[in-house]
C-alpha cells in the first residue's frame, strides 16, 4: 500500500537528551506507526503530489512542529510547519495523567488504575483530534495514525 509511512526519524539535535522513559515511548510509537499507519498527501491545487510510501522526519524548529516528507528514494516531497500552541495544554495534560498512571501502577488497586488509564486514553484521543484538525489540507491520517503521531509530538515537545 502506498498511502503510508515507511520510515520515521526524529530530529532532536537541538533538544535535551530524552529520559529512558521518553526514549522507550518514542521507540514504541515509531514501531507501532511503521507496523500500521495511513498517511496521504492531498493534491496541492494543480500540483500533483508524488505517491507514497513516504519517509517522515519530525522536528521542532523555532517553536514549530516540522513535518519534512520524502519519498521512498529519499527525494523531498514536501514540508509543512504546525504551531505548537494548540498542542501545549493537551501535551501538558497528557504528561500529568501519564505520571499519575505510572505512580498508580505501583500502589493502587486495579480498578483505580483502570480509571486513570481511561482518562489517559481520553486525553490521548483529544491530542489525536487536535492533530487531525491541524493536519487538515496538509496530510490525511486515520485516528490510529494520529494517536501514534501525537505520542511522537509529546516526546518531542517534552524535550522542547
Amino acid at each position: 500500500m502506498s498511502a503510508r509511512l515507511i520510515d520515521i526519524e526524529i530530529d532532536d539535535a537541538n533538544l535535551p537528551p530524552p529520559t529512558p522513559e521518553i526514549a522507550q515511548e518514542r521507540k514504541v510509537a515509531i514501531f507501532d506507526l511503521l507496523e500500521d499507519n495511513s498517511f496521504t498527501l492531498p493534491p496541492r491545487g494543480e500540483t500533483a503530489v508524488p505517491p507514497g510510501p513516504y519517509r517522515l522526519n519530525l522536528a521542532i524548529r523555532e517553536r514549530r512542529l516540522v513535518f519534512d516528507i520524502a519519498n521512498e528514494d529519499r527525494q523531498p516531497v514536501g514540508e509543512f510547519h504546525l504551531s505548537l500552541g494548540p498542542f501545549r495544554q493537551v501535551v501538558k495534560d497528557y504528561f500529568q495523567i501519564c505520571e499519575a498512571y505510572f505512580d498508580a501502577v505501583k500502589k493502587l488497586a486495579p480498578s483505580q488504575i483502570e480509571a486513570i488509564d481511561m482518562a489517559r486514553r481520553g486525553i490521548h484521543n483529544e491530542g489525536a483530534r487536535v492533530l487531525m484538525e491541524r493536519l487538515d489540507g496538509k496530510a490525511e491520517v486515520d485516528s490510529d495514525t494520529a494517536r501514534r503521531l501525537f505520542t511522537l509530538i509529546c516526546v518531542l515537545h517534552f524535550g522542547g
